[in-house]
């Protein structure tokens, strides 16, 4: 059975979440884990998943789309974040190995797309004195959202038992 990491968030604390609390989903295990976080945390004064929608124009269409923006949140002090929770690997331009491949224009036409809405996210934030921000693995373990995993430890194979060589 394979593993799935989507799926519905119980709300802990309804009164800290912006926006409807039955709806909550998380796309990610990053995201329930930082819906872990946030939820109860006495830093934040309200936080929401994918409440905040930003409009954006795809280059590759030439058409205005939406982008539900992974997390908004605001902390105690005042400030405002809007937050996207991205593996570092889809944060910089793909290596293509083989330009044409079907792989790797998906790829291109994805981050093609990633820029487009994280520029529209951004210019949203900056022109209403919030900040957007791009929460990678990093991150997550620098807030100490994510805990560090210890390499796995392959189990070693038995030893073949010893025979002892017949002499002719």
């Amino acid at each position: 059975m394979a593993k799935t990491y989507q799926g519905k968030y119980r709300v802990k604390y309804p009164e800290m979440y912006k926006g409807d609390v039955n709806t909550v989903e998380y796309r990610s295990n990053w995201e329930k884990q930082c819906f872990l976080w946030l939820d109860g945390n006495s830093q934040v004064e309200w936080w929401a998943s994918e409440e905040f929608v930003v409009p954006y124009y795809y280059d590759v269409d030439k058409k205005m789309h939406r982008y539900f923006v992974d997390l908004s949140i605001k902390w105690k002090n005042g400030k405002l974040m809007l937050i996207e929770v991205k593996p570092k690997r889809q944060t910089v331009p793909p290596k293509t190995k083989k330009p044409k491949s079907k792989r790797s224009l998906n790829e291109a036409y994805t981050w093609i797309m990633n820029c487009n809405k994280w520029e529209a996210a951004d210019k949203i934030a900056k022109d209403n004195g919030w900040e957007f921000v791009i929460w990678t693995e990093d991150e997550l373990k620098r807030f100490g959202i994510l805990k560090e995993q210890p390499g796995k430890i392959k189990k070693l194979k038995p030893m073949r038992p010893y025979r002892k060589k017949k002499s002719t």
